[in-house]
């Protein structure tokens, strides 16, 4: 029995072994670095999450160059193909990023966490493969995008939209037109094709998107909603950002 063990503890299987160690402690350590800004940011997927998908990837990918150590080196030649399992770390990756994709109503969020766990499982799959710069490099660029894209992103001009739903007193809604010109007058244009109307215990609501034009220059949300608080026809609304 003990001679049977003999080949998993000869020196070339266990410097094999520690050499998949170290790769498995660098994608430890990178993985906790993507991850980092998620967890700063209060994400349901942290330091730990990206932690083990950075180092299951690499575990996955190294192992398969080293197929002449496998089973103690005595199961003769082993032909591994490292693409097809890269295949299968990204399908799996896949499927755990899908599950952090939240739609609520209009809105989708987790885009971003999705991507980037899906991007520590390619800085493990770069780490198996020995490509150690590239991996270091893509880590702190996805840690960097993460973190600073979002703030240059703020600062370019771009659009807004929002979803407005109000709800009018028994008397009436204002006409529509008017209703435009107010959102007009404030920086928004309403997408008149989103226009949906129903009625909630005998009182109108309205429902429809408007469109900052300059986000920098627009009224901000609570501004609005200040400004629609002061409404005496209205009797509730809200106000929700919209993301597609």
């Amino acid at each position: 029995m003990l001679a049977d063990l003999h080949p998993y503890w000869n020196g070339a299987s266990l410097a094999a072994n520690g050499f998949i160690g170290l790769n498995l402690l660098g994608a430890l350590l990178l993985g906790m670095l993507v991850g980092y800004e998620r967890s700063y940011n209060g994400r349901a997927a942290g330091m730990r999450t990206y932690g083990l998908v950075c180092m299951a990837s690499t575990a996955l990918t190294v192992f398969v160059g080293h197929a002449a150590f496998w089973y103690g080196g005595t199961a003769g030649p082993v032909s591994a193909d490292p693409t097809r399992v890269i295949q299968g770390v990204v399908t799996g990756v896949g499927f755990l990023g899908a599950g952090v994709i939240v739609k609520d109503g209009l809105s989708i969020s987790g885009l971003t966490t999705a991507a980037s766990i899906w991007a520590a499982s390619a800085v493990g799959v770069l780490l198996g493969v020995g490509f150690y710069p590239a991996a270091l490099l893509m880590a702190l660029l996805c840690m960097l995008s993460m973190s600073m894209l979002q703030r240059l992103e703020a600062r370019l001009p771009g659009r807004t939209t929002l979803e407005l739903c109000l709800t009018f007193r028994a008397e009436g809604p204002p006409s529509f037109e008017e209703l435009a010109r107010q959102a007009e007058s404030r920086g928004y244009r309403v997408q008149r094709e989103s226009l949906r109307i129903s009625f909630i215990d005998s009182l109108p609501m309205w429902r429809f998107w408007v469109v900052a034009l300059d986000r920098a220059r627009a009224a901000s949300p609570d501004s609005l909603a200040q400004d629609i608080a002061t409404q005496e026809g209205v009797a509730s609304f809200s106000i929700a950002p919209v993301r597609y």
